[in-house]
Parts: structure tokens; C-alpha cells; sequence
């Protein structure tokens, strides 16, 4: 009796270790291939999954996930040769239209140094207008186009506040024809962080550009010593829907039914490639954009 005892327990032990084996095999498997799709899933590579067990289910279910591997893979280029290829004909097309628009510019200028009847007058007058609207489309979608291109930037140290300055003087005339003065704070130590300064000014005149736009009369601007601008007006022509849309491609608002609706498109893209971020929010009638860099120095 004993010894069959003894014989029942040696089984279950070996029973026991080999499940304990068989655990750590699927265990192992598991994290492997955990770990594998995460890798294949944010990094640009061609590798499949592969695994050390040879145990049956791990590879089957290996297999499968390799097999959605591939069409993700070929979906993922399909999808980068027809975004490619539509930034491209975006280029071409904007950059083709600007000859027959200069053209056409020329004409209308020519006519207006004629003496023409009123009703005519009027009419010239509305198709300067438009045509001047489509000219400032197109250099939009070219620009766009450009910004949302794989086009490395040139990152060099810059001073924010410096950069913030400069910005501000350069709308200083656009600034004072709508009789808006801009309160500015800066912090007393210098901000610097790792940027492309082009692209940084294309940002903040950007944002300035919006302040114009939907401003009521006021514009405060600060940079604090973490990095982040803070650009806030009275915009009564806004509200939070209208707010979380400033960002859309193409979307504007009856108070800027004149604008292309790109220019904060832009400056989301140029400075989210910056490793910056940038957002938009209304409360009791004021606009504010936010703008945040962090330190990369």
C-alpha cells in the first residue's frame, strides 16, 4: 500500500512539474509576442513575430498575428503612397494656379486704370475680391502642403521670449489699425528651448493672425517660465463648439469668412513636429490659445 502510495505521489509530481513547465512555456510565448507586436507596431520594421517554444497553439496564434502583420503592412503603404501622392498633387496644384491668378491680376489691374460705367466698376471691384480670395487659398494649401511634408526642421537653441517679441513687432501696424494694443508678460529669466526658429515664427504669427481675426479689441500674450504662451481676447463671435474647431483643417466662422481656415492647422502641425502642443479653449466669452514647448536644453 505504501509503496503504490509513494508511486501515486511521484506521478503527481511529475504530472505537476511538467503543467508548471508547460505555464512557463506559455507564459514566455505570451510576453514574447506581447512584446514583438508592440515593437512591430510603433517602430518602422519589416520582421515578424518569432518565438522560442515549439508548442503548437503559440505558434498558430504566432502565425496569425503574423498574417495581420502583413496586410497592416500593406495597408500602412498603400495609405503612405496615396498620402504622399496627394500632398504632391496639392503642391503641383497650388504652385499651378499661381501663374494664371498672377496673370489674371494683371488684367484686372489694366481695367481698372480704364474709365468704365459704374455697374462695371462694381463688378471689377467684386472680382478683385474674389480673385484675391482664391490667391491667398492657394498659397495656403501650397504652404500646407509644404509644412505637412516629411521635411526635417532645423532644431537650434531659441529664445522664446525673443522670438515672442519679434512676432508681436511684426504685426505691430495690423495691431494698431484695429485699435488693439496687446498687454505682454514675460518672465524675468530667459526661456530657451530646442527649436526651428522659421517654424516657431510661422506659429506664433499664426496665432497672432487668429487674435486679429476674432479679437473684440483686446489681446493679452504671456510666456511663463515653463514655456508655454498664453494668447487670450474677448471674441464674442466664438463659442466652445466653434473654439474646439479653430484647429480643423479648412474650418472657419462667419467673423472670418475671408480666411482660408489654415493657418491654426498649421501652427498644430509645425508645433506638434516640434515636440510642442497646442489647444484652445472659451469661458466666459474669452478666447485662449495655448502654446507649450518643454525643456529639452
Amino acid at each position: 500500500m505504501t509503496a503504490v502510495l509513494w508511486a501515486v505521489i511521484i506521478l503527481l509530481v511529475i504530472v505537476l512539474a511538467a503543467l508548471c513547465a508547460k505555464i512557463y512555456l506559455l507564459r514566455k510565448g505570451t510576453r514574447q509576442l506581447r512584446e514583438g507586436l508592440r515593437l512591430r507596431l510603433t517602430e518602422q520594421t519589416n520582421t515578424l513575430l518569432s518565438l522560442s517554444t515549439r508548442d503548437k497553439a503559440m505558434r498558430r496564434l504566432a502565425d496569425s498575428l503574423n498574417e495581420e502583420l502583413r496586410a497592416l503592412r500593406r495597408e500602412r503603404l498603400r495609405y503612405q503612397q496615396g498620402d504622399r501622392e496627394l500632398k504632391e498633387g496639392v503642391a503641383n496644384m497650388s504652385h499651378d494656379l499661381r501663374t494664371p491668378l498672377t496673370a489674371i491680376c494683371g488684367y484686372l489691374e489694366l481695367l481698372k486704370e480704364l474709365q468704365l460705367p459704374p455697374d462695371a466698376t462694381r463688378y471689377l471691384a467684386q472680382i478683385e475680391n474674389r480673385t484675391e480670395a482664391l490667391k491667398r487659398l492657394t498659397e495656403e494649401l501650397f504652404r500646407y502642403s509644404v509644412v505637412n511634408s516629411s521635411q526635417e526642421l532645423d532644431l537650434e537653441p531659441v529664445n522664446l521670449g525673443n522670438a515672442l517679441e519679434q512676432a508681436l513687432l511684426s504685426f505691430y501696424g495690423a495691431f494698431e489699425s484695429k485699435g488693439i494694443t496687446p498687454k505682454v508678460e514675460l518672465p524675468a529669466q530667459k526661456v530657451e528651448r530646442l527649436l526651428d526658429p522659421a517654424a516657431l515664427n510661422r506659429v506664433l504669427g499664426n496665432i497672432l493672425s487668429n487674435g486679429l481675426k476674432y479679437s473684440a479689441g483686446d489681446l493679452t500674450v504671456t510666456l511663463d517660465s515653463g514655456g508655454t504662451f498664453t494668447f487670450s481676447n474677448l471674441a464674442p463671435d466664438l463659442d466652445q463648439v466653434t473654439a474646439g474647431k479653430l484647429f480643423d483643417r479648412f474650418y472657419t466662422v462667419e467673423a472670418a469668412r475671408h480666411s482660408t481656415g489654415l493657418g491654426l492647422s498649421i501652427a498644430k502641425l509645425l508645433a506638434e513636429r516640434m515636440g510642442g502642443s497646442i489647444g484652445a479653449s472659451y469661458e466666459t466669452g474669452r478666447l485662449t490659445i495655448t502654446l507649450a514647448f518643454k525643456e529639452t536644453l
